[in-house]
């Protein structure tokens, strides 16, 4: 673990986010340090997080840069640290920031179905990737502050974006969809976008098992209702991991195509869900530990490089998304997944790479590097 350590912890030190806005990448990395710091107890960790957090919530409990009438479901992921800051702390800005993101939620658009419109200049789209940004956090909250009184609406979200956008013959979920099945993306008659993204996929496992995490197993149903989506989420990708790396590819069913790679955000996202599940209970650690542990070993062995005398994690895809409608270029098809930057260090990709990180040293103490 010592190339790890030492590359997270440079990484770590230089970070500084991006102060001009409120924005999600910066959530993941500070969801990754929360991880460490809850397996390592390591107290740089945690003074990141508040550090950052501090920068940013005032004492009245408003948001710099952010602006709630935008309806955009990634301004809610960087306000999962709001809980830790809270716990830590005990100031009480981070409890009213927590209420100013939940009041998002409470007046978010939906779609017909119940789901979260991806964002306001989304209308009636369910992407993977804002189950990741907001169910943990709505989980969270009513799990803490309403008696679990909204258990229901957060799995029935899961649920139908199951129905949307899974494929059975695939054994992988799309991108998104457009439930009116108007927008130049989408399928006539699904509704769907044209291919599977391997990040979208990382974090729609991400956020079943986070969401499994922070909820009540009192709730039985409920809490099975998301290991079956999990579990059955989680073999339809391990079809697809290269057998030589260990990864996943961009495009997750096409590794033939021109251009294509081994990703690291969407590897690093789907080992770290194995880890957990399997400290869970959820998956069998003698049949899916294997699996992770050689993302991991890809991810270290191969992805983190030297570039100029210094350790970068690399093959991190930059962003990609689908549409608006201005935006015929990001149309869904693997010419467009694969003509998206590929970079090295992306916070997204770190982010989850320190998640990954943390939960193998959970589930396995001699990983540990204490």
């Amino acid at each position: 673990m010592d190339k790890v350590r030492s590359y997270l912890d440079a990484y770590l030190r230089s970070f500084r986010g991006n102060h001009e806005k409120w924005n999600y990448e910066d959530g993941c990395v500070l969801l990754g340090a929360q991880r460490l710091y809850e397996v390592t107890g390591e107290e740089a960790y945690a003074d990141l997080i508040v550090s950052y957090l501090d920068s940013y919530v005032a004492e009245d409990g408003t948001i710099a840069h952010y602006e709630k009438e935008k309806y955009n479901i990634d301004n809610i992921n960087t306000g999962k640290s709001l809980f830790f800051a809270y716990d830590r702390t005990g100031n009480e800005k981070y409890r009213k920031a927590i209420e100013l993101l939940m009041d998002q939620l409470r007046n978010h658009p939906r779609c017909e179905s119940g789901n979260f419109f991806h964002k306001k200049i989304y209308p009636d789209q369910i992407w993977l990737d804002g189950l990741f940004m907001a169910q943990p956090f709505y989980m969270a909250y009513t799990t803490r502050y309403e008696k679990k009184e909204h258990y229901a609406d957060i799995v029935s979200q899961f649920v139908t974006t199951d129905r949307y956008l899974y494929n059975p013959e695939k054994g992988l979920s799309y991108h998104a969809c457009d439930t009116t099945k108007r927008i130049f993306w989408a399928d006539p008659e699904t509704g769907c976008s044209k291919n599977f993204w391997l990040r979208s996929i990382g974090w729609y496992l991400m956020a079943l098992v986070d969401t499994m995490d922070l909820m009540s197993e009192e709730i039985y149903e409920q809490y099975r209702t998301l290991v079956d989506l999990y579990r059955k989420s989680i073999k339809g990708i391990l079809q697809y991991q290269d057998p030589e790396t260990g990864l996943f590819y961009q495009v997750v069913d096409h590794p033939e195509a021109e251009g294509n790679y081994p990703e690291a955000s969407g590897s690093a996202m789907v080992a770290c869900t194995i880890f957990r599940a399997c400290k869970a209970g959820i998956l069998l650690p003698e049949k899916y530990l294997p699996a992770a542990e050689k993302i991991m070993a890809g991810l270290r062995d191969i992805l983190l490089k030297e570039v100029d005398g210094k350790t970068v994690l690399t093959n991190c895809c930059s962003v990609a998304g689908l549409g608006p409608a201005d935006n015929p270029r990001r149309d869904g098809t693997v010419a467009y997944y694969l003509s998206e930057p590929v970079v090295c260090d992306d916070e997204k990709a770190v982010g989850a790479y320190m998640m990954a990180v943390a939960a193998q040293m959970a589930f396995d103490k001699e990983k540990t590097w204490n």
